[in-house]
């Protein structure tokens, strides 16, 4: 027995050192890819030496002689710290995902085969200026130059995730960066998603559009056809979508998910210190690393400071010495589907206005990681694309013998968005980069705008002309064969919203309506808010004059307007009726809860237990008046739609009516269904984070989940990579953190959300202050993988100067790039 024993001991020793050793041996391995920030390297590619001195926070400030030699100097910081990121990236936008993560991103590889986006982008490298070719070039040399030095170095292959999956990493081009900006376009547009649910909505039943996806309340629209009356074949009620699940790292995203910003500037006459301000915070998918990377730019037009997405040689929000612009989605209605009927004799041609016309075709394989390649035909109308029925729930909404394509400004062969967004960064003046929005296609941003005398906010993009007899008003699927639901070209850029100087000397946008304009020129009827508008704009004019610290302290507001308005109306005939009930009965529970929610002001604090109890409620709220007139499809709203909720309890055109259980036999009041779900909601609250509703805590509800893509799923290294911290604001805050959605535990978990802030003074610039979510690393062994992120989660910012002085005296870092010398005639 005790020999058994000591070998067992010994076995258990040698595990552990095996374990050790292993262990040693990775760290080893992986930590070879921390790059060096005071190393010299002899490159090629550049015209004379460069420098890139690196902050405390890791924000690399770039000094060369010329412009490409600093866009080269990027394309290496920004392959040191994120070569994975960017290339997962540019995997994407090619539709390659497969090549690495074998069968289960194959649905999303075929879409963007079918999309076509990186055959535009190759097509749309000669339609730049010769400064933004030249710059592309250069970058991708630099990005290049480091895939090299890692290789000649042994230095862990340029990132960890490059030791789980393919290694092989293709050279990095200029058509690369074009994609990319397409890519962002995809994660940005949501009009798609929309028009394919307002069509399932329709086929449901008669007036339940008009509730659930109302029109503006703004504007009076003439009412749409039902959809089943426009293709007479398409089966009525709800359709049930046989597989409605994104495809893996799929970049388009799900309703409600799409992009979402705000952006504010004042006038120096609006201003404490008589100096232009401007915020922004442009909102994305929380992930780690941040998509967003901080970087100052030495230009031959002055130094550029802000937000940069690596893979892209520009700084997209910031600012120069004489221009600050900020970012957010303009939510332009620049994507139209259309039923493409098929020739019933012939099922390679579709029915144009002209007659049966061919499709136009193509095949290409798409290699698949332990798996046999996957051969696809691809197919295009005159309208775009055709997508197939297994993406967005199109089967649900397309008729026998059709098919369904897709029109987008994205498409755009020759896309000039990134010359625009380079002259945008070398602005000096709002006219110059009035100017420079012209030439941006898709994405649609409105770029707000200071400088040194005033503001400006401008819809950058390409808005797409439809007629006015179009069928569905680009709001759901059309016939694609009629004349009058084909695009008709796009509205001359002088068309595009715009608001230079305004009296108020103040521009503000939270992905609001901006234009009341009548149909075909009105721009979208999707808006991406109807409430956080309403709380900047209170915020904006409570003020004379506002300052750094007042704008500030609006982008780091909590209070909900959507709170704020839905309570009193929703709780109306709740609040303190009745006497009290026994202490632990579920009436004295809810007793108690009206209490405190009849005291509470909206804000969305992590510390308090009322954005819970009111996030809860609502979702229970808008479940139970949805569920039993749209079935399967309720799980589509799974965010709380503050109009539907307001129109429903106003009664709004009848609207009362959701109120009533279908299914069961007494007659339910809006005042019943409201007193049931909050008991509904509180009985689940309670089994969460147990009976005391005053120790519960919305951050413990509302954790800031940045995950990374690829490791953050893989056992045991999802606890090292992936970052969780709890968090204020919600859906309709101007901090906003969306919430996940759903009824699963994690459905109040914040997932989307401002990666990238900054609050710039132009009365002192030097005193603009940035911030990303994570850090600027994305090498989660760096200490600059996450050390920007509490500071992002407590509102803090770090200031980044202009100044270089500034920026070599707190450096930590310097790298030295040489130019190698060159024989002659090489």
């Amino acid at each position: 027995m005790y020999k058994v024993f000591r070998w067992g001991v010994r076995l258990l020793i040698a595990a552990i050192v095996g374990i050790a050793v292993l262990g040693g041996l990775v760290y080893y391995f992986a930590s070879r890819s921390l790059p060096d920030y005071n190393a010299t390297y002899k490159v090629t590619g550049l015209s004379a030496p460069v420098e890139i001195v690196r902050s405390t926070e890791d924000v690399p400030h770039i000094f060369g002689r010329d412009d490409p030699d600093v866009y080269f100097a990027l394309g290496l910081a920004h392959a040191q710290d994120r070569l994975w990121q960017m290339t997962l990236l540019r995997r994407t936008v090619q539709g390659r995902l497969s090549e690495v993560f074998g069968a289960e991103t194959l649905k999303t590889d075929e879409l963007m085969r079918r999309l076509g986006l990186y055959d535009a982008a190759l097509s749309s490298v000669s339609s730049q200026d010769d400064y933004t070719r030249k710059a592309l070039e250069a970058y991708a040399r630099g990005v290049n130059q480091w895939i090299e030095i890692v290789n000649q170095g042994a230095m862990g292959r340029g990132a960890p995730e490059f030791f789980l999956f393919d290694n092989k990493i293709a050279y990095w081009t200029p058509a690369d960066s074009i994609a990319i900006m397409k890519l962002m376009a995809v994660q940005l547009s949501s009009q798609l998603q929309d028009e394919v649910l307002r069509a399932r909505v329709s086929l449901a039943g008669p007036d339940l559009l008009r509730d659930v996806m109302p029109d503006d309340p703004q504007q009076a629209v003439a009412a749409l056809p039902a959809y089943a009356s426009l293709f007479p074949k398409m089966p009525r009620g709800i359709q049930t979508a046989s597989n409605d699940t994104p495809g893996v790292l799929s970049p388009f995203p799900e309703r409600g998910m799409a992009g979402a910003s705000n952006a504010w500037a004042a006038a120096p006459d609006r201003s404490a210190a008589g100096g232009s301000l401007l915020a922004n915070d442009p909102h994305l998918g929380l992930t780690a690393p941040s998509i967003w990377y901080l970087a100052r730019l030495q230009l031959q037009s002055g130094g550029v400071i802000g937000g940069t997405i690596p893979g892209m040689p520009l700084v997209l929000s910031g600012r120069n010495k004489d221009l600050g612009w900020g970012l957010t989605t303009a939510y332009v209605d620049d994507q139209d589907l259309h039923i493409e009927e098929l020739d019933p004799d012939d099922p390679t041609k579709y029915r144009t206005p002209d007659g049966w016309k061919p499709f136009r075709t193509k095949r290409v394989i798409v290699n698949v990681k332990d798996a046999k390649p996957v051969t696809l035909t691809l197919r295009w109308t005159d309208n775009g694309p055709v997508l197939p029925g297994s993406h967005f729930d199109l089967a649900t909404i397309t008729p026998p013998n059709s098919v369904v394509s897709l029109s987008w400004t994205a498409f755009e062969a020759h896309d000039t968005t990134l010359t625009g967004a380079m002259e945008l960064m070398r602005a000096q003046t709002i006219p110059e980069a009035l100017k420079a929005a012209e030439q941006v296609v898709a994405p649609a941003q409105n770029i707000t705008l200071a400088d040194q005398t005033g503001v400006a906010l401008v819809t950058a993009g390409k808005i797409p002309l439809r007629d006015p007899a179009n069928d569905t008003q680009g709001r759901m699927p059309n016939a694609g064969w009629k004349p009058e639901n084909r695009w008709k070209g796009t509205l001359p850029f002088k068309d595009n919203p715009q608001f230079i100087d305004p009296k108020g000397g103040i521009v503000v946008n939270t992905n609001n309506k901006t234009v009341d304009r009548p149909f075909p020129y009105n721009v979208s009827f999707n808006w991406g808010d109807t409430q956080r508008i309403q709380r900047l704009s209170k915020l904006m004019g409570e003020r004379e004059v506002h300052s750094r610290d007042s704008f500030i302290s609006a982008q780091l507001d909590t209070v909900s307007p959507a709170a704020r308005g839905l309570l009193p109306l929703v709780g109306a005939n709740l609040w303190f009726t009745g006497d009290p009930a026994p202490d632990g009965t579920p009436e004295r529970m809810r007793q108690r809860a009206l209490e405190m929610l009849a005291s509470w002001d909206g804000e969305m604090s992590e510390h308090l237990p009322e954005p819970l109890i009111y996030a809860a409620w609502m979702r229970e709220l808008q479940n139970r008046l949805i569920r039993d007139e749209l079935g399967p499809l309720a799980k589509k709203f799974d965010h709380l739609e503050p109009v539907f909720i307001e129109r429903v309890f106003r009664d709004t055109q009848g609207a009362s009516h959701w109120c009533d259980v279908i299914q069961s036999a007494p007659k339910e009041s809006c005042t019943d269904i409201a007193r049931q779900s909050l008991d509904a909601a509180l009985l689940d609250l309670s089994k969460k984070y147990g009976p005391n509703l005053e120790s519960w805590r919305w951050g413990d509800a509302h954790m800031a989940e940045q995950d990374n893509p690829v490791l953050g799923k893989v056992p045991g290294l999802k606890w090292f990579v992936n970052i969780r911290q709890s968090t204020s604001g919600g859906d309709f805050t101007l901090m906003r953190g969306r919430t996940k959605g759903g009824e699963g535990s994690d459905s109040f978990a914040n997932v989307h959300a401002a990666g990238y802030r900054e609050v710039l003074d132009f009365a002192d610039p030097d005193s603009s202050v940035f911030i990303i979510s994570t850090g600027q690393s994305g090498h989660p062994l760096s200490r600059h993988y996450d050390d920007l992120s509490e500071l992002w989660r407590s509102g803090e910012y770090i200031p980044m100067s202009l100044d270089p002085a500034l920026a070599r005296a707190a450096a930590t870092g310097i790298t030295h790039l040489v130019p190698k010398a060159q024989t002659p005639g090489s």
